[in-house]
């Protein structure tokens, strides 16, 4: 079967879901026995999320290749459990620099380098790429930002000439809002019509609809809209509030939006969907018969996209133990020795966030030491895991100015270290340790009895690493390098063995954490708080 292309664009505002939708049809396609892939397509000039602040766009989700990617990417493998690569995200800034490239080195034969036909190749060329594999039957693209903004113009073009081209191979599908006006007491359609207007003013006709709404869509409103949109009533589809996003894919087989968008594509309506798994999952997520509380430290807590693939894997982890795992954020630049007890207060795990820089580093150290000191299950990761390293070295050890040298060049005990090569990288950009690499497990270990495997393979995101000159001195103190990675002596995990739960991890499991497949370090950590609380 030839690869059929779909792309969900969006209108009226943004933040409707589109890599929602799109995740979600993925899940169904791929429940009725299609390969299926999602890609995003994002219009800002940065070659990649990887030097974007997350006040900006976020989580940087990493991929298996060590792709810094837009955060729809995790929720694209969350849904799916189909791995992503850098493939799969694209950016104008990517594009242009590309088109750039080939330019100078004269690929174009002298001539003027235009938006058409040279950017919009570009873009066809990276969503054709994907097809070109022969490994999925569909591909789903999702078009950030909102039809009208200039930024999206170009991708628009290339969706147009690409729906002419590929012809009965590719649909386009609109996600829109319906606005309920309670003074009326109606759902107004009218700025569906005319995100619809402006996506057709660019050459593109939708057909399907997806309409984000709070009040169910009458039949007569469906009708409208497709009357008014050059659609049928059966193709306006309702993305009705849901308590959580893993309710859309069934929300979306009720509506029966997979079946629509196989009849537009002429491709068989093949086998019964089997959600079997999928119900069972929002069942446990539903009907908690425990909970734990669990402090996540961070520098930015207040925007919880920040920290996505982390709240993603609590809830898989918390489901698959029938426990709500209620999470605390905490503000690693507002703890101090005053406010520590009261701020971790019931508290029944500690999780000591990810991330970089100087602000709130003496706040997660704190931290960390309240959670040894404490007996809480902890659990470090990346910078969380380098925080536990120094406030050891610094409390057990008695290393009194032990540090990274990312945090102080000058410190006497190095005990996070610049990995050797990146020292001679200046560039920020896609430089940094990033993807997935292998860490043997030593047998006597928590991890090992976690993971129940001696090789495992975790996606990383750092230039900073455990000196291993210190390596003696912590494991006669009993910090113990219990994951190293066998090619470089790298260590990927330290634990407390006479602590109920004690493990810092340089890599980040939260990536490969879906819905499916739960990543077993948050179940083991849930299970500690779970087991923390009640007294055992």
């Amino acid at each position: 079967m030839a690869t059929n292309y779909i792309f969900v664009t969006g209108g009226v505002a943004s933040s409707l879901g589109k890599g929602i939708i799109a995740a979600s049809l993925a899940r169904l396609l791929k429940a009725r026995g299609y390969s299926v892939t999602n890609q995003k397509l994002d219009p800002y000039i940065n070659i990649d999320p990887g030097t974007l602040n997350p006040y900006e766009h976020g989580e940087c989700y990493v991929t298996e290749d060590g792709a810094e990617t837009d955060l729809d990417l995790g929720h694209y493998e969350r849904f799916t459990g189909v791995a992503t690569s850098q493939a799969n995200n694209v950016t104008t800034g990517r594009i242009y620099k590309n088109v750039i490239e080939k330019e100078r080195r004269g690929d174009f034969l002298g001539k003027t380098v235009q938006v058409i036909p040279h950017i919009t190749n570009e873009i066809k060329d990276r969503i054709t790429a994907l097809g070109n594999t022969g490994k999925y039957e569909f591909v789903i693209t999702e078009i950030g930002g909102t039809v009208g903004d200039i930024e999206s113009y170009p991708f628009v073009e290339a969706v147009r000439q690409l729906k002419w081209a590929l012809g009965s191979n590719c649909i386009v599908i609109h996600l829109t809002y319906i606005p309920y006006l309670a003074a009326a007491g109606e759902l107004k359609t009218k700025p569906t019509q005319h995100s619809v207007k402006a996506l057709q003013q660019q050459g593109v006709q939708p057909d399907i609809i997806v309409c984000r709404t709070e009040q169910p869509l009458t039949r007569s409103v469906r009708d409208k809209i497709g009357l008014f949109c050059n659609i049928t009533g059966d193709c306006v589809i309702e993305d009705g509030d849901v308590s959580s996003i893993y309710e859309v894919p069934i929300k979306m087989r009720d509506e029966k939006l997979d079946v629509q968008v196989l009849k537009k594509l002429g491709v068989p309506v093949k086998n019964e969907i089997d959600l079997t798994k999928w119900e069972a999952f929002l069942y446990r997520l539903h009907n908690p018969e425990k909970e734990v509380n669990i402090g996540l430290v961070g520098k930015y807590v207040e925007l919880p996209d920040a920290y996505k693939s982390i709240n993603e894997a609590f809830i898989h982890a918390g489901a698959e133990l029938r426990c709500k795992v209620k999470l605390r954020y905490i503000n690693s630049e507002q703890l101090s020795e005053e406010n520590l007890e009261e701020q971790m207060s019931g508290l029944t795990g500690i999780l000591v966030a990810p991330g970089f820089g100087t602000r709130g580093i003496e706040c997660k150290i704190l931290a960390v030491r309240y959670a040894r000191e404490n007996k809480i299950p902890f659990l470090g990761i990346c910078l969380g895991m380098q925080c536990a390293v120094v406030e050891f070295a610094r409390n057990v050890l008695g290393y009194a100015d032990a540090h990274s040298v990312e945090i102080a060049p000058t410190t006497t005990h190095p005990v996070i270290n610049m990995m050797e090569e990146q020292k001679a990288i200046s560039n920020m950009g896609g430089t940094m340790r990033l993807g997935a690499y292998p860490c043997h497990l030593k047998k006597d270990s928590r991890a090992y009895e976690i993971y129940g495997s001696e090789q495992i393979s975790e996606r990383h995101r750092h230039r900073y690493e455990f000196n291993n000159n210190y390596l003696e001195a912590f494991k006669a103190a009993g910090m113990t390098p219990t994951g190293i990675n066998p090619d470089t002596g790298l260590v990927e995990i330290v634990e407390i063995a006479d602590h109920p739960f004690f493990i810092g991890a340089q890599f980040h499991p939260e990536y490969k954490s879906t819905v499916m497949k739960p990543h077993p370090l948050f179940i083991a950590f849930v299970n500690a708080a779970m087991s923390f609380r009640s007294g055992k």
